[in-house]
């Protein structure tokens, strides 16, 4: 009985204390400054803030829980920035799906509606990953959470309409959390985002190599991979000497030998994701009679002997992790190189995760998304580059979809955004953006022609520079 008694009386202090705070906070007055009402929300915390002519620039921390479903499990820091206009703009939420920048950037959308921009860092990508780290956390559903919690705190500053949007991996990431949160946003944007629906089934890629660009830049590709691996002894001994020099080191992928072969069947895909079909000059012609030089620097460029190493790796694995376990990863054929040559093939993701780290594929994930997407899809937009090997198994739409789309840049590679759609395509994806955010003029919901961004191009701001890696 005192123990409830007890127990009674410091529920009453609690309740007392709460309240009295609650008319403490009430009796304050509203922040108006936007630093301060965005210090304000629980959990939220300044990095730094940075300068930008038009804009104000924040890098914060926001404590998200490690399990949302059991949120009482602990805590971790998740990075985020905010790219600040005014409250009475339009939001675009981004994420690219791995680490967020700290400087100030503005993707395509956000140019477009004139808008503030929230970015996320993807939990696990370091710094915002869990101590220490459970990686069954990681998976889509969570990371959608991440983002859903993120919009209902800012929700009440940006009370504006919110666009979602992100490239490749970021893309994907999108289209996951418009499929887990559908009433959040007022649109979504998702550029080159893959969609291997079944894993195990990759023909789509093969067919899109034996196809693209031209024969000629085909067969100059072709064939200087295969003479890579003709060469593999004297390379490898290069490769050796190079690893050497930086201190590289090959225990997660498991050898040295391993790791060349890796870079080298990554050339191809490489190029088509990064170069377009003007850049085929700058392939040797004739790979057979090139010298050990030509054939590693044109590798090198391209593919990049230095990401199969412990160190180049270990950024990515909550990327690999993801990919083996529900994402998927494409696995394809090389018929201009004899089997000989090949000792490997393309690893499977397992091959570029520490093996303390433990995965189990989830064959049911992407056909869940998938399926959604054809059936709920809605005022959603997909835009792929003709020339992006990444596009070949591509998002599509049902009979479910309402004012969804899936338009495809001529010629592009993993770059492709809007801009670079034909001209009605372009302009109809333009109208769309601005009538999502809630910024259309009558003139463009009439004529979708008339469409254009309404912030001008500023080349520092929105300049964007290709990570040199050959994941999504």
């Amino acid at each position: 009985m005192r123990k409830a008694l007890r127990w009674l009386l410091a529920l009453t202090v609690l309740i007392g204390t709460l309240s009295t705070a609650g008319a403490a906070t009430a009796a304050q007055p509203e922040a108006t400054d936007i630093k301060d009402r965005l210090l304000s929300i629980p959990g939220m915390r300044l990095v730094e803030e940075k300068p930008y002519t038009g804009y104000r620039f924040f890098v914060l921390n926001y404590t998200q829980p490690i399990d949302h479903r059991r949120p009482s499990k602990g805590t971790f820091e998740q990075r985020i920035t905010v790219l600040h206009k005014d409250v009475s703009r339009p939001t675009v939420f981004y994420t690219g799906g791995y680490n967020v920048s700290t400087n100030p950037s503005r993707r395509e959308p956000t140019q477009i509606v004139d808008g503030n921009q929230v970015s996320m860092e993807y939990r696990f990508f370091t710094p915002s990953r869990p101590s220490p780290a459970d990686w069954t956390k990681l998976d889509i559903w969570q990371a959608a959470s991440d983002q859903h919690r993120i919009f209902k705190a800012l929700k009440p500053i940006y009370d504006k309409k919110w666009i979602s949007t992100g490239g490749s991996k970021g893309g994907m990431t999108a289209t996951y959390y418009e499929r887990f949160y559908p009433r959040d946003m007022d649109g979504v944007v998702a550029y080159v985002a893959p969609n291997d629906v079944v894993n195990k089934e990759d023909s789509a890629y093969d067919e899109f190599f034996a196809h693209v660009g031209t024969e000629e830049c085909r067969d100059r590709l072709n064939g200087v991979q295969r003479e890579a691996l003709v060469r593999r002894e004297p390379m490898e001994q290069k490769y050796a000497a190079y690893a050497a020099e930086n201190g590289y080191t090959f225990n997660t992928v498991g050898s040295l030998d391993k790791a060349y072969e890796a870079t080298v069947l990554d050339y191809v895909w490489g190029f088509w994701q990064y170069s377009l079909l003007s850049d085929c000059d700058t392939i040797p012609a004739d790979a057979k009679n090139a010298t050990d030089e030509e054939i590693w620097n044109s590798i090198d460029t391209i593919a990049g002997f230095s990401f199969y190493t412990d160190q180049g790796l270990e950024p990515y694995t909550p990327y690999y992790y993801q990919a083996g376990t529900q994402l998927g990863a494409p696995t394809i054929g090389f018929p201009h190189i004899e089997k000989k040559y090949i000792r490997y093939g393309y690893l499977p993701p397992r091959y570029f995760v520490p093996r303390d780290i433990e995965m189990r594929f989830q064959p049911g994930v992407m056909r869940d998304v998938d399926s959604w997407v054809r059936h709920n899809a809605h005022q959603m937009l997909f835009v792929y580059g003709e020339n992006d090997p990444w596009g070949a198994e591509p998002f599509r739409l049902g009979k479910g979809a309402r004012d969804a789309y899936v338009f495809t840049a001529p010629g592009a590679n993993h770059g492709a955004n809007v801009a670079g759609l034909v001209a009605d395509e372009k302009a109809l994806a333009t109208a769309k953006i601005l009538k999502w955010a809630g910024v259309a003029s009558a003139t463009v919901q009439s004529d979708p022609a008339a469409a254009k961004p309404l912030a001008k191009y500023d080349a520092k701001l929105d300049k964007r520079g290709a990570e040199r890696t050959l994941r999504p």
